[in-house]
């Protein structure tokens, strides 16, 4: 090894190559921590050369463990406020959710889902853009400054002090863009979320941010399960550049058996949530499940995994379900026929809450025909709302325009 010191900003070169590795060798102890800010790309103090060391292999996360623990001592870790509890008897007949919201854009969005006086909200992803201005910093300094100015909105302090809130997260407040299991620096996403939200003891004790809660008396029970899409899964597989190619994304079907989404652990607390008594399943997906007609983020990039969640929820004990998700900068509703044919599975993505790429429509619709989408497709600032009907046993979507008017709606039962 040779002497050499990084400084900030680094390239991002260093931070592809980490994410590139699966292992990295290390100088045993004392030579780690400034061995392990460096491959950080995080201004250390000089790597003395030691040729002779021995070395031992330790993953990019353990090897950067010495820094956090100073880091934690250093810098006080941004909170969102308090949130009021959602009591597990509430019977719930009014849900919201949303994704996609900008910490430096309007918060607006606050007060208009507040006036429709939703029991619940779920922020399912890209709560804040924390990568944005991101330096290739192992401290993720972009994202914890994005979180403290989420939290210095009076609009989200008053919106989270009244609604009780469950949460997942996606790519942007994961720590980089479109990033899966092999970004280097989650743990210190993972802390800097359950911080800032909350998390409960259950969530902070295990990797990744997955959930699950049961809500309402028997015979209106509400389960939600938020998957945590980001923490476990596997690289995505990019498409060769073409001049002719449709702009619809650059990831091709990773169809690798061993590929993962959710990861072994989560994947067997999926299957022991689905066999719970419910009487409604709200799955939360950060990224869209069942539409397979672009090649960006989505389940679609892993066929394989796609199929094994839908035939899990189709064989989930007897219950209504609903899918949500968010990601595209897009809302519409999906319905699929479950893979044995049994029942239509159904999806509703709102996206965003105020980073909207297109108020075009007819556009946006036509770029991306899907025989799974039943509504047009919607590129304005939107949120979603769940209603519950329990005596006719409905579940109605409304997709929500940024003045509340309703742009889509549809209702189905079970």
């Amino acid at each position: 090894m040779t002497t050499k010191t990084l400084r900030q900003p680094a390239a991002m070169r260093h931070v592809r190559a980490l994410i590139a590795m699966t292992e990295i060798k290390m100088p045993r102890f004392p030579l780690l921590a400034a061995t392990a800010l460096a491959a950080a790309g995080l201004a250390a103090a000089p790597l003395l050369a030691q040729t002779s060391a021995p070395t031992v292999s330790l993953s990019a996360e353990d090897a950067l463990t010495p820094y956090y623990d100073q880091l934690r001592q250093r810098v006080t870790l941004p909170v969102a406020g308090p949130n009021p509890a959602l009591s597990p008897a509430t019977t719930l007949t009014r849900i919201a959710f949303g994704s996609c919201n900008h910490h430096l854009a309007p918060q607006h969005m606050w007060a208009q889902i507040a006036a429709q006086s939703p029991q619940a909200f779920l922020l399912i992803g890209d709560n804040v853009y924390g990568d944005t201005g991101w330096n290739a910093d192992a401290g993720l300094e972009s994202l914890r400054a994005a979180y403290e100015k989420q939290a210095s909105h009076p609009e989200f302090r008053d919106f989270r002090a009244r609604f009780p809130m469950m949460v997942t997260w996606d790519d942007h407040d994961y720590g980089l863009n479109d990033a899966g299991g092999n970004f280097p620096f989650k743990r210190w996403a993972k802390e800097l979320f359950d911080t800032f939200w909350g998390s409960s003891e259950e969530v902070r004790a295990r990797p990744g941010v997955y959930e699950s809660r049961i809500i309402g008396p028997e015979g209106q029970r509400v389960q939600f399960l938020m998957l945590d899409t980001r923490y476990f899964r596997s690289d995505l597989q990019r498409a060769e550049w073409t001049r002719d190619r449709a702009p619809l994304g650059s990831y091709v079907p990773n169809t690798d058996p061993a590929a993962t989404v959710l990861g072994d652990e989560q994947w067997r607390w999926l299957e022991q949530e689905l066999a719970k008594p419910a009487d409604l399943r709200i799955v939360v997906s950060s990224t869209q499940v069942l539409t397979e007609a672009h090649q960006f983020e989505g389940w679609t990039n892993f066929p394989l995994e796609r199929a094994r969640l839908l035939k899990m929820l189709e064989g989930r004990a007897q219950s209504g379900l609903v899918i949500l998700s968010g990601d595209r900068h897009a809302g519409a509703i999906y319905k699929e026929k479950a893979p044995g044919g049994s029942e239509d599975i159904w999806e509703f993505t709102s996206s965003s809450l105020n980073l909207a790429f297109s108020s075009d429509v007819e556009a946006s619709t036509k770029r991306e025909p899907d025989p799974r989408r039943i509504t047009k497709f919607f590129g304005i600032e939107n949120y979603g709302l769940v209603d519950i009907d329990w005596k006719a046993r409905t579940l109605t979507m409304s997709l929500m325009g940024n003045t509340s008017n309703t742009l889509a709606q549809h209702s189905f039962q079970w």
